[in-house]
């Protein structure tokens, strides 16, 4: 069963959302996500200062099996990409909610973290795809 953290928020499009607590937040894939995936072998990483709208396809994700869009869970600016998944996109497989994050984000309302979805809402979706 895929692990889900209680103190992250979802979207019911596979990502994890980590409120760092200064205006920005940390998105990645869940673990289940990567699980249906399988190994991943790239990561289409988005460009720092892209303005993101939620909803906004900010890049692909490619594994032996297919090729996944990302969606952007929330609205705001991209600050930081994690550049270590260029050399080493197996780590979204092997740590999702920690080394394998995708972007950091500078959050146009914080309010919009209150709209995504908890652990247990999240676990539901997860569950109604497999």
């Amino acid at each position: 069963m895929s692990s889900i953290p209680a103190n992250l928020r979802y979207a019911a499009s596979h990502e994890w959302i980590l409120d760092n607590g200064d205006g920005t937040v940390t998105i990645g894939i869940t673990d289940h996500a990567q699980e249906a995936l399988g190994d991943v072998v790239f990561v289409d990483l988005p460009e720092i200062g892209t303005q993101l709208a939620k909803g906004d396809e900010f890049g692909v994700i490619e594994s032996v099996k297919a090729a996944s869009d990302l969606y952007a869970p929330i609205d705001g600016e991209i600050v930081e990409v994690n550049e270590a998944l260029e050399d080493a996109p197996e780590t979204v497989n092997e740590s999702p909610y920690e080394d394998g994050w995708i972007m950091k984000v500078r959050l146009d309302d914080k309010n919009v973290l209150d709209e995504l979805l908890d652990a247990d809402a999240y676990q539901a979706v997860a569950d109604a795809d497999d």
